[in-house]
């Protein structure tokens, strides 16, 4: 039986065609990212292989001999199909990875989801996460269309038809621009005060909105808007300006109340406490990757469990069963 011939290692084979390409073994090697003498001795180790020389040594450069023409020339293919096989590889390892699609009303996506996904790399850096925002009513549309793994919704109204969990509070606070009347109230506002009031509010389907109405719906009142924005940015902006009175997160208005540029008016009568929750559909099980973010985001702070995206824990387990 013949003995095969030995093989060239087709890094060799790889530099010899940038020798081809690009006129030098200094610069070949640069771009394979070695010295020029370790090029050097790889390309002679592969004329001794081979039995003939590949290279005419220049001070100038290199350039192929008839025999390195045709050995570029015939590793061609092997050099393309290798390259096509780690492109290949890499894709099939982008795809296996695993992926989590959320949807969150905007108040949460700008100020809660960002710390979660933080944390959740922490844990499990392999889940590639995605996010859509909408307000709340479009959020819940979203989970009843499975069009994403896991919601987050903030609001007066429990969706019954979906599974849900609370994950955090963020009641509502009443602000103004330190130039407003209210701003140097001692006596807090009543529900009668605040309907009367022109509102700069979100549009009806925001969760803010909704808690609001519910609040003053409770004392046979109804909020009346004075001004319609699309976010809680906008709404902070308007009000700073002088544009009227908001009721608004009190995790969105932090660093406005700490400054000095809004002021928060206290409130009496109203209840303006508010829910987050995770919301997911009912007649689906729990994607694995989003009971994963549900065990970091409902954790203790001092309980972070460093497990695998696709393993289990039991802070996770309990998202199998039908949540209110």
């Amino acid at each position: 039986m013949p003995v095969p011939e030995p093989v060239p290692d087709v890094t060799s084979l790889d530099l010899l065609r940038s020798v081809a390409d690009l006129g030098s073994i200094s610069r070949a090697a640069a771009v394979h990212r070695m010295s020029q003498p370790a090029a050097s001795m790889r390309l002679r180790a592969l004329e001794r292989q081979v039995g003939t020389a590949l290279l005419h040594r220049r001070p100038t450069g290199a350039r192929l001999t008839p025999a390195g023409e045709a050995v570029v020339e015939w590793s061609a293919p092997v050099l393309d199909g290798l390259t096509s096989l780690v492109t290949g590889l890499g894709t099939l390892r982008e795809q296996e990875r695993p992926t989590l699609r959320l949807a969150a009303s905007m108040t949460v996506a700008e100020y809660f989801v960002p710390a979660w996904l933080t944390r959740l790399r922490t844990t499990a850096p392999d889940i590639v996460a995605s996010l859509q925002m909408g307000n709340s009513e479009h959020v819940l549309t979203v989970m009843r269309t499975g069009q994403a793994d896991l919601g987050f919704v903030e609001g007066a109204v429990v969706p019954r038809d979906l599974r849900s969990t609370v994950v955090d509070h963020d009641d509502l606070v009443v602000v103004v621009a330190p130039g407003h009347p209210w701003s140097r109230r001692r006596r807090p506002i009543t529900a009668e005060q605040l309907a009367r009031t022109p509102l700069v509010a979100r549009e009806p389907g925001s969760g803010t909105r909704a808690v609001v109405e519910h609040a003053l719906a409770r004392h046979a009142h109804a909020p009346v808007v004075g001004l319609e924005l699309g976010s809680t940015t906008a709404i902070k902006a308007a009000v700073a300006a002088g544009a009227g009175v908001a009721v608004i997160g009190s995790s969105t208005v932090r660093t406005e109340l700490e400054s000095g540029r809004l002021v928060e008016v206290p409130v009496s009568e109203l209840d303006l406490g508010r829910e987050v929750r995770a919301v997911w559909r009912r007649e689906e099980p729990l994607a694995t990757t989003a009971r994963r973010l549900l065990a970091e985001v409902t954790a203790p702070s001092g309980d972070r469990r460093s497990t695998s995206p696709i393993g289990r824990s039991r802070t996770a387990d309990r998202f199998h069963a039908p949540i209110a």
